[in-house]
């Protein structure tokens, strides 16, 4: 952790404690936009100073800011000054990074919390830019913000990484979806039953020679050198000659040349997608090493590559948070429930759900893993268990608490800068 980032996360806490009715602070709340931003200038008590300030998204305009934020705190005699943003896709980010790199206190508000305010201003659902700026630093005065988290060059790399690699990973599935579920249920969907032992010979046939007639027209060696060239194993002859032998009696539709065009295309573009894949894997591995927490990361039972880069990128910082709370909080392993009137003892909490949802999965996978191969964990996993081994999902909900300890134990373990040790009192 940089002292910048220690000495903001510092003087956020301290403003979380003193902001409510202070008369030291200027609050500059601001309703983000992609080309042009509205900012209200109000104070702790309530007081609107300045209601409206329209600046372009540019140096010129950001220094518009300053200069305006400048001449109100000093005469109306304010001492301290925080700027507040409603997270807006990106557009919020170069205005944050501005402010930040310029030493200003900058937090932010929840989108969910601007719009359950906004009808408490004047008891309207009424929305427009200049009422957003001044909801904003409604609920900032309020000490309702949250702490803008700019962590260094490299964590937001690989943030970004992870991002890219996981919209990346969509187009795969969604090409490969197609591939099964509208190519082959179609044309052979004999095919699809032993489709998944190796997608390897399945892609080739679909590649070369998904039309049953034209493969069943085909001699076996012929078809097993266009489909699998190299040496075959004998499962793999096994496997191919029934598909030869299916192909024969195969119910799929009638197929013409725009079947072999469709399917070139599509297994074209899965080798096309899956080479940024491969190539983005390697950038977030190299961006990772250079942080020492990864390295303990990975000797999580469980935790590979994937998912020790996950949860690295999305705790960035430790020291950050104060407690296990917060770090579940922040996946969405936090537990809720509704709690009024005469049944709130019968509530039963579940799973807020409001965190990372790509890194919950992460981490129930690395349980998964965890509660099948590691004797510590198989241990843990089957105590949790006993007693209740038949009642409905309880295998699933004892891997999402294993799934949440082991995050603690990876926040943990990246605060104390240690490789992880089953005999510490941590999987009891």
């Amino acid at each position: 952790m940089d002292g910048q980032e220690h000495s903001r996360l510092k003087d956020f806490r301290q403003l979380k404690k003193e902001i409510r009715g202070s008369k030291e602070y200027l609050i500059v709340g601001i309703d983000i936009a992609k080309d042009r931003h509205h900012a209200f200038f109000g104070a702790a008590t309530g007081k609107t100073l300045l209601k409206r300030l329209v600046f372009e998204n540019t140096h010129e305009g950001f220094d518009t800011l300053l200069i305006q934020t400048e001449a109100v705190k000093l005469q109306h005699g304010l001492t301290k000054t925080v700027f507040g943003l409603e997270p807006t896709a990106d557009y919020h980010k170069p205005l944050g990074e501005f402010l930040i790199q310029g030493n200003h206190r900058v937090v932010l508000v929840s989108g969910v919390g601007v719009k359950r305010n906004r009808e408490l201003l004047d008891g309207r659902w009424d929305k427009h830019d200049t009422k957003d700026s001044a909801n904003v630093a409604d609920l900032i005065s309020q000490g309702k913000c949250l702490f803008y988290d700019h962590p260094p060059l490299p964590i937001r790399e690989l943030r970004a990484l992870v991002s890219l690699k996981r919209r990346l990973k969509k187009q795969e599935h969604g090409v490969k979806t197609r591939i099964r579920n509208h190519l082959l249920a179609q044309y052979f969907p004999e095919l699809d039953r032993s489709y998944g032992q190796s997608e390897s010979d399945g892609l080739s046939i679909v590649r070369w020679c998904l039309n049953p007639s034209v493969l069943a027209a085909m001699d076996y060696e012929h078809f097993a050198r266009l489909v699998a060239p190299h040496t075959r194993s004998l499962a793999q002859q096994e496997r191919l000659r029934s598909i030869w032998r299916k192909a024969r009696e195969s119910i799929g539709c009638e197929a013409g040349e725009a079947l072999a065009f469709e399917a070139t295309v599509m297994v074209e573009e899965l080798q096309r997608i899956r080479e940024p894949i491969h190539a983005t894997e390697q950038k977030i591995e190299e961006i990772c090493l250079q942080f020492p927490e990864y390295r303990y990361l990975l000797t999580i039972p469980g935790f590979g590559p994937d998912v020790s880069s996950k949860v690295l990128a999305a705790i960035g910082n430790p020291v950050r948070f104060t407690t296990g709370a917060q770090v579940l909080k922040m996946a969405g392993f936090d537990l809720s429930a509704n709690r009024s009137g005469k049944s709130s003892d019968a509530a039963t909490p579940v799973l807020s759900k409001k965190g990372k949802a790509d890194l919950r999965y992460a981490l129930y996978q690395a349980a998964l893993i965890a509660s099948i191969r590691n004797k510590h964990f198989i241990v843990y996993y089957t105590n949790k268990l006993r007693g209740r081994e038949k009642e409905k999902g309880i295998k699933t909900k004892m891997r999402v608490k294993l799934a949440a300890k082991l995050l603690i134990i990876a926040w943990t373990l990246m605060k104390k800068k240690e490789a992880f040790n089953p005999e510490y009192r941590t999987i009891e």
